[in-house]
Order: structure tokens, then C-alpha cells, then sequence
């Protein structure tokens, strides 16, 4: 079994939804790059669609960027999306209108959550990677 090597990528985008689809498709080169595929990959890339999707929607922040990571650590992978607007936490709904994402994100990851850093707010997954071991 391979060990997973201690990764982390990460880009930024304009805090707009025309770029939703830009960052998919890069989080989805990452994980070519990195030689992970399949379901996870799939799944990874649609939890970082969705969690860069409510970013651009709920941050009130003018002009800013999102940011996307995603590294290894441990057994698994951690996507982490970032924007500045520290005062608006997610929330997952269970009913009404949209605002099922975070449902989604709980469904296809192993956790998720958030936490208030210094200059934004992040919004993590982790996956266990199947079948590997840490370095």
C-alpha cells in the first residue's frame, strides 16, 4: 500500500459565480496531478464546488477572492476554502429553498466544519483516502 505524501496546492479566484466553474475544474487538475481519482476525486471536487459556491454567494465582502487548498494530511485529503468575510458562518439547512449544500458536504465528506482565522473564515472537508497510510 502507498504512502501518502505530504501535499498542499492551493489558488485563488475572483469572489464571483462565473469562476465557480474555473475552480472545479482546477481542484479536479490538482487531484490528476496528484494521482488520486475515481469516486474520491469526484467527490472531492463536488464538495469544493459547493463550498466555493456558498462563498461566492454569502460573502459580503466587496472585490474579494476565495481561496482554495487542498493538502494531505494523514490518511486523507483536507480541502479548506477561504474568504474574508469573517462574521458569516455556514449553516446547514434540512428543508426549504436551497441551502442543502452543506447537507451534501456532510453526506460525501468524512467532517467537515469551519473556524475563524485571523483575516477569514474557512470552510473544511477531509476525506479518507482509501487504502493508504501516512508517511
Amino acid at each position: 500500500m502507498p504512502a501518502l505524501t505530504p501535499r498542499r496546492d492551493s489558488f485563488r479566484i475572483p469572489k464571483r459565480r462565473r469562476h465557480v466553474p474555473e475552480a472545479r475544474a482546477q481542484v479536479q487538475r490538482i487531484l490528476k496531478d496528484w494521482a488520486l481519482d475515481g469516486e474520491l476525486a469526484h467527490d472531492v471536487a463536488t464538495v469544493a464546488t459547493e463550498l466555493v459556491t456558498n462563498a461566492v454567494r454569502h460573502c459580503r465582502v466587496t472585490l474579494a477572492e476565495v481561496e482554495v487548498s487542498l493538502s494531505i494530511r494523514g490518511c486523507g485529503l483536507l480541502v479548506e476554502v477561504s474568504d474574508p468575510d469573517k462574521g458569516k458562518v455556514p449553516a446547514p439547512r434540512t428543508e426549504g429553498d436551497g441551502g442543502l449544500g452543506l447537507v451534501l458536504v456532510a453526506g460525501l465528506a468524512e467532517r467537515w466544519g469551519h473556524e475563524v482565522r485571523p483575516f477569514t473564515k474557512c470552510v473544511w472537508a477531509y476525506f479518507v483516502v482509501p487504502g493508504r497510510r501516512s508517511r
